[in-house]
């Protein structure tokens, strides 16, 4: 079983470089680390970039999950083509271009193009904000799968991720005490579906609502708090319409826990989504129907 560490970054294609760089800086907060020709690396922690925006396809999106070793990677590599996954071992400027040691590429059932690297650049500088939302760090995203139940046998039987709850056919996954990753939405296509960053307090999402209000950003749900995870949260549209959230307050399920800890269920409605009562405005968080049938008319 393939042993995911933690997640680490991002990557997402743009026709926009400049004005997916003003939207990370100005609205969502983070920090720049460097800029390249064609790619701006965004601090948001420690680490030495959890965002990336390069210019390219805005459809291609790559997730990095850190493993702790070499052999873990070789052994990550060998599990997976012993499952007739391809496997592809990066190049040295792919490795260069993403401040890690080494790395391999896959994708998981429904096409999301995932890479797992190990010995990851982290930053001797903290995360300087560029504007105070608050934040603390990058921690999970949603991908888009086109069969749940499959991709959730992938995630939990061949890369060591455990449920944490369902809502609905929606698999929320942990790979550490933290109650989620990595949350897996009915789609027609792949692609990562939101992008969370964790903040301090309920005030700093409360400060970020009137902001993103005032700046004219279109938000697509929240203020609110999942049941699941007890986190406080609110999602905004972003470049080329990738989902943002911040929350706070999200669930940890201590190792202590593991034995006998019990996934919940809850209904794939809005009071499954939010016990406050918002109501989203996000394709894949309507109905696993109504999501369906948004994605394929977009």
């Amino acid at each position: 079983m393939i042993k995911l560490h933690a997640i680490r970054y991002v990557r997402l294609g743009t026709r926009n470089l400049e004005a997916a760089a003003e939207y990370a800086t100005r609205i969502l907060g983070l920090q720049i680390a460097r800029r390249e020709a064609k790619s701006i690396y965004f601090k948001s922690d420690n680490r030495d970039h959890t965002l990336v925006y390069h210019e390219g396809d805005p459809a291609r999106h790559q997730v990095g999950f850190e493993v702790t070793s070499p052999d873990e990677l070789d052994a990550a590599a060998a599990a997976l083509e012993t499952l007739k996954v391809p496997v592809r071992h990066g190049t040295k400027a792919e490795c260069e271009s993403r401040y890690i040691e080494a790395m391999i590429g896959f994708r998981d059932p429904s096409g999301n193009a995932i890479e797992l690297v190990n010995r990851p650049m982290h930053s001797g500088w903290r995360y300087f904000a560029s504007r105070d939302a608050g934040i603390t760090g990058f921690s999970h995203i949603g991908l888009r799968t086109t069969d749940p139940v499959r991709d959730e046998k992938f995630w939990t039987e061949v890369c060591s991720a455990r449920v944490s709850d369902r809502i609905g056919p929606v698999p929320l996954l942990r790979i550490d005490e933290v109650h989620h990753t990595i949350a897996l939405f009915p789609s027609a296509y792949p692609g990562v579906q939101h992008i969370n960053h964790q903040t301090e307090s309920f005030d700093d999402i409360m400060r970020s609502w009137y902001f993103l209000r005032e700046q004219g950003v279109r938000v697509v749900f929240g203020p609110g708090r999942h049941p699941t995870s007890g986190a406080i949260f609110v999602y905004f549209e972003g470049p080329d319409g990738m989902v943002y959230e911040y929350s706070t307050g999200v669930r940890l399920i201590p190792k202590e826990q593991e034995a006998t800890y019990q996934p919940r269920q809850f209904p794939f409605e809005p009071a499954g989504l939010c016990m406050w009562g918002s109501k989203p405005d996000v394709a894949e968080f309507r109905t696993t129907d109504e999501g369906a049938r948004t994605a394929r008319a977009a």
